[in-house]
Parts: C-alpha cells; sequence; structure tokens
C-alpha cells in the first residue's frame, strides 16, 4: 500500500457567531485527500481529514513541508512488517527535521494529514477506525458513545430568550448535556447562564466554557458565581498554559473543570497534569487530536493521561468531528463534543444516526465514517478527483 498524491484545499467555515475571545466570520479549515494505490471493493483507498474548527486552515504547511514529505519518503519505509500503511511510520516522515516544541500551527497540518492517513489504513482493512482502534488495543468496542451539544455562542442580538430556545432544541434532538459560552462578564452571563437551567430544568446538564478568556481576579470571581449552579462544568476559565491559573481556580471551585482543547502536544498535556490543579475524580480533559499532531500523538497523551493516574473515561476531546467519536469508541473516551447547527458539513454524525439520551451508537462504516454523511463526503470526493 503506497501514498501516491495528497491533496488540499482550503475552504471557509464562516460564521456570524463568536465566544468570548473570537469571532468565527472569518474561518477556514483545510480539507486533505490522502490518495493510495490499494484498490478494495472495486473504489481506490483515499483517506480524509480537516482540521478541528477553531483554527485556521494550514494549506502552506500542508502543501509546502509536511505533504511533499510524505511523498518523497521511501514507500517502503511507510509500512509494517504486515506491508500495511503505519500511521506512525507516516508521523515520522512528516516529523523529520522539525525541532522540539513550538507546537503551534504545524501541530493542526500534521493532526489533519494524520486523520487523513487513519482513515485510509481502516478502509483497505474494510472495518470501522474504532474497531481497529479496539482490536490493536486488545479492547472490546463500543459503537455507543456520549455526546453533548455545543453552543450557547453570543450572535448579535441574540437575547436570552434566543438562547433559551437554542436549548430547548438540543433536549428536543436527545440531548442530555448542552453547553453555552460565558466571558464577556458577569452581568450579561448570570441572566444567560439563569435563562438556560430554567429552560432545562431536570432534563439536562449545562456546561459553560469561556474560552481562555479571563484572568485570575475574574476567573474566582466567576467561579464564586459559577458554584451557585448545579453545573456540569466550568470550562477553559483562563489562557490554556496558565497551569498557575488553573490551579489557583480549583481552590475556588469545587464543581467540575474542563480544559486542554488549545494544548496541541503530550508534553503540554502532561504538564497541565502535572501543575494546573486538576483533579481525576471530577474534571475533564478535551485534548483535541485534530489539533494536536494526530491519533498517534493523542496515543502518547494517552499514556500521559494514564501516567497521571487519570482514567481515559475523563477524556471528552473537543471539536465534534467523527475522528473523535471513532477514538472514543475505539480507546474507552468519555465521550465527544457535538455541534448541531454549526461547522456544517465537517461536524455532526452519519445520516441517519440519532441522539437518545445523550448517546449516539456508531454505525459499520469502514474507515472514520465519513461516507455515510452525503454532504460531506460530496465535497470530500469533489477533492479527490
Amino acid at each position: 500500500m503506497r501514498i501516491i498524491d495528497v491533496r488540499e484545499r482550503t475552504l471557509p467555515i464562516a460564521s456570524a457567531i463568536s465566544n468570548a475571545y473570537i469571532d468565527f466570520s472569518k474561518m477556514t479549515l483545510s480539507l486533505v485527500a490522502v490518495v493510495t494505490d490499494a484498490v478494495r471493493d472495486g473504489r481506490r483507498v483515499v483517506g480524509y481529514g480537516f482540521n478541528s474548527n477553531g483554527r485556521y486552515g494550514q494549506g502552506g504547511l500542508i502543501r509546502e513541508r509536511f505533504a511533499p514529505r510524505l511523498l518523497a519518503a521511501d514507500p517502503a519505509s511507510l509500512l509494517d512488517a504486515a506491508g500495511r500503511l503505519d500511521p506512525d511510520r507516516a508521523w515520522a516522515a512528516m516529523m523529520r527535521n522539525e525541532k522540539p516544541g513550538g507546537h503551534g500551527e504545524r501541530s493542526v497540518a500534521v493532526g489533519t494529514l494524520d486523520m487523513a492517513i487513519w482513515d485510509a489504513v481502516a478502509k483497505a482493512e474494510g472495518v470501522p477506525l474504532f474497531r481497529l482502534l479496539a482490536s490493536r488495543a486488545g479492547r472490546e468496542a463500543d459503537p455507543r458513545v456520549f455526546v453533548y451539544a455545543a453552543g450557547g455562542y453570543y450572535y448579535p442580538g441574540k437575547g436570552v430568550d434566543g438562547l433559551r430556545a437554542e436549548m430547548r432544541s438540543y433536549l428536543d434532538r436527545g440531548y442530555t448535556v448542552v453547553k453555552m459560552k460565558i466571558g464577556n462578564g458577569i452581568a450579561e452571563d448570570r441572566p444567560r447562564i439563569e435563562g438556560a437551567l430554567k429552560e432545562i430544568g431536570g432534563q439536562a446538564r449545562l456546561a459553560v466554557d469561556a474560552n481562555g478568556r479571563l484572568g485570575l481576579e475574574e476567573a474566582v470571581a466567576y467561579a464564586r458565581m459559577l458554584r451557585d449552579y448545579p453545573l456540569f462544568w466550568y470550562e477553559e476559565a483562563g489562557d490554556p498554559l496558565d497551569y498557575a491559573l488553573q490551579a489557583a481556580l480549583a481552590e475556588h471551585y469545587p464543581g467540575p473543570m474542563a480544559t486542554g482543547e488549545n494544548l496541541f502536544s503530550h508534553q503540554d498535556a502532561r504538564n497541565l497534569l502535572r501543575h494546573g490543579g486538576m483533579r481525576p475524580d471530577r474534571d475533564w480533559l478535551q485534548f483535541d487530536c485534530a489539533l494536536s499532531y494526530g491519533l498517534c500523538e493523542y496515543r502518547r497523551t494517552l499514556d500521559c493521561v494514564a501516567a497521571a493516574g487519570w482514567s481515559p473515561s475523563r477524556c471528552i476531546p473537543h471539536g465534534g468531528h467523527q475522528m473523535s467519536l471513532a477514538i472514543a469508541a475505539g480507546l474507552g473516551l468519555g465521550g465527544n463534543e457535538s455541534y448541531p447547527d454549526l461547522f456544517q458539513p465537517f461536524g455532526g454524525f452519519p445520516d441517519g444516526v440519532r441522539v437518545e439520551d445523550g448517546h449516539v451508537t456508531l454505525p459499520d462504516l469502514p474507515g472514520i465514517g465519513f461516507e455515510g454523511k452525503a454532504d460531506l463526503i460530496r465535497v470530500m470526493r469533489d477533492l479527490a478527483g
């Protein structure tokens, strides 16, 4: 099995939404196709990948640095002993001549290509990626995965009534945990939180996400306000690399906290667990493989999680994409984020998959399962040609 071409296209996922830090009006992503010489069931095996929302497309890095290294590598050097494409060897080829540190945007470029490579590997085997991962890990795959609905963004002109209607729509679709944005100030956010809680009542739990907007003093002020409410979690109060802030916050907020979506390497994840005051009995880790060098690196991150005494079931990745769903089902994570109405066609589930009691059941589609989502695979096949 040999990689014969890598294609990339930068596409808009623009939206009028904003969180406490950024708006998404100019947001883009990179879509890639890794074309192989393998044929399965009469169709050439092509793996697809894209970067998660919240970071921009990485076309320059992909086209100028990482894809050329894949294509220039000796094809035999990318194969395992059985002659199958080896994602870890492909990852090493992409990262050749890269210095340690400086994870930044290159982690997004590599994570995008890594997704496509894993998709191709599972398709060549004719199995869903989640079953392939479980088999290689020596565990039983569970296709039923917890998902929560992420939304509650700041929209121009959107008030509490609009937020309540949005939260109600998620309950109507089967979600039992919903999330909203905070961070524009307690005076604005308190009535939004109380409105959302009143709307969902006892049917669901509410999580809140500050997107790293707050300094320590304001994060603590929010914590004192938030601990009056029965929240599912308080997410990313301060800068993702300010581990001292996160540790200090734990002294003021006894409820569950969540962070990690903007940490892009296993080293940063390890530092969070060493120095961030995170509590393995109640807190949540949100590392997103599509932003952090892909699944090959995510497995190293899970090794750090285990070494720090955490269960992988405390990991609920950011991003709302099918790659993390496959990892959750295959490696026993605690669930996955979901964007029911945003970032389409890249978010969401295969057609026909419904949320029931806060969970989805993954279908047995080869690879990551992109072929089961008609609007998405149409865009992907247009790139592959």
